[in-house]
């Protein structure tokens, strides 16, 4: 399947330099592309690779300083979405299931099903648990008893979600999530760990989208609750009674504590940690691998270990950077403060035996 230049940029409406009958094959980063690709050079970061890429067009925005390269260019106004058009056109999007439950699935005879939805080989449907309209379940997908799914959804194989919990519609759940298992909630006495039920459910807001192996937990008590729009990466961990904003974005490997809250638009980056009854006002920023004990003000951006904000912890980093250099001068200004100790010393003793003399 190829296409020239000049229907690629009849189909973005994006702006054309360069040969218009040059053929294009597919589409790949400007690191791995061959003859024949096209490729995105929309990010400042990647554009000392547009002289080594072997692409034979790129994609860019109306900023972009075409005097860089010699190749073809489509020029757009959002370069991200016109390559997206153009990703489309050369590799298709998976066509939609077919509605319908099949044979190998096990589906509850009380179970509420919305027109269009389809259920897949080896799904299980628990009694009293709804699917709204043109839901998707993938093959392998448990929906625990009285779950509720909202319309639409699409939940990938592996997927499950619990007894009672709530997901609302257009949401995207990826292999291995799981919805409403226990939050982890123990009592310890007389030097045994005792399990205390969690009897909550998780709430999943409309429009979120749950990468693979991630979890969130029921509540103890009440809901575990994810706001609509929200985004969360592939092995995050959200625990019992922690609140999340709308629109939040959650990257891999970052953890919230239980009864954690986070505000509106908050964003939390890769590995980062925060503490259980800990509050993050609206739109804030818990950096990279930060660890959070204390409530982050709206707007802020925090780093670090434990983190704070972000200009002291620059300020801490350059320091430590400079820690050898502090060491070594150390070393010197002790030494000197001996050496000159010892001069004291020499001349005390002098002026005592001058003194004895006379």
């Amino acid at each position: 399947m190829t296409a020239t230049l000049a229907q690629l940029a009849e189909l973005t409406g994006a702006a054309l330099r360069g040969d218009p009958a040059t053929e294009i094959s597919g589409v790949a980063g400007l690191h791995n592309a061959r003859p024949g690709d096209i490729a995105l050079a929309a990010d400042p970061r990647y554009l000392s690779r547009v002289a080594k890429t072997a692409a034979s067009a790129l994609v860019v925005g109306k900023t972009f300083d075409v005097a860089t390269t010699p190749l073809p260019l489509l020029i757009a106004d959002d370069p991200t979405r016109a390559f997206e058009a153009i990703a489309d056109r050369f590799c298709p999007r998976a066509e939609e299931p077919t509605p319908g439950i099949h044979p190998t699935a096990v589906v509850a005879p009380d179970a509420e099903l919305g027109p269009g939805v389809a259920i897949q080989a080896h799904c299980v449907v628990e009694s009293g648990a709804a699917i709204g309209a043109g839901t998707v379940l993938r093959p392998l997908v448990f929906v625990g008893r009285g779950a509720r799914i909202g319309a639409k959804c699409l939940l990938h194989p592996h997927v499950a979600v619990l007894d009672r919990c709530i997901v609302g519609d257009r949401v995207i759940l990826h292999s291995g999530v799981v919805i409403g298992a226990d939050g982890y909630g123990y009592e310890t006495r007389d030097g045994v760990h005792h399990k205390i039920p969690q009897r909550g459910i998780v709430e999943i807001g409309s429009d979120v989208e749950i990468g693979a192996n991630s979890t969130v937990d029921r509540a103890r008590y009440g809901r575990t609750i994810v706001g609509p729009g929200t985004k969360i990466d592939n092995l995050v961990m959200v625990a019992h009674n922690v609140v999340i904003g709308d629109h939040c974005l959650l990257v891999g490997q970052c953890g919230l504590a239980g009864s954690a809250v986070l505000g509106r638009y908050v964003t939390v980056a890769a590995q980062a940690g925060i503490a259980g009854h800990i509050e993050i006002g609206d739109r804030a920023v818990v950096g990279a691998t930060a660890a959070v004990m204390r409530p982050v003000a709206p707007g802020q951006t925090v780093l670090g270990s434990p983190a704070q904000d972000i200009e002291k912890e620059r300020l801490c980093l350059v320091l430590h950077q400079k820690l050898p250099d502090f060491a070594q001068r150390l070393r010197e200004l002790t030494m000197t403060v001996e050496q000159l100790s010892e001069k004291v010393k020499r001349l005390e003793a002098a002026t005592e035996d001058d003194r004895e003399r006379r």
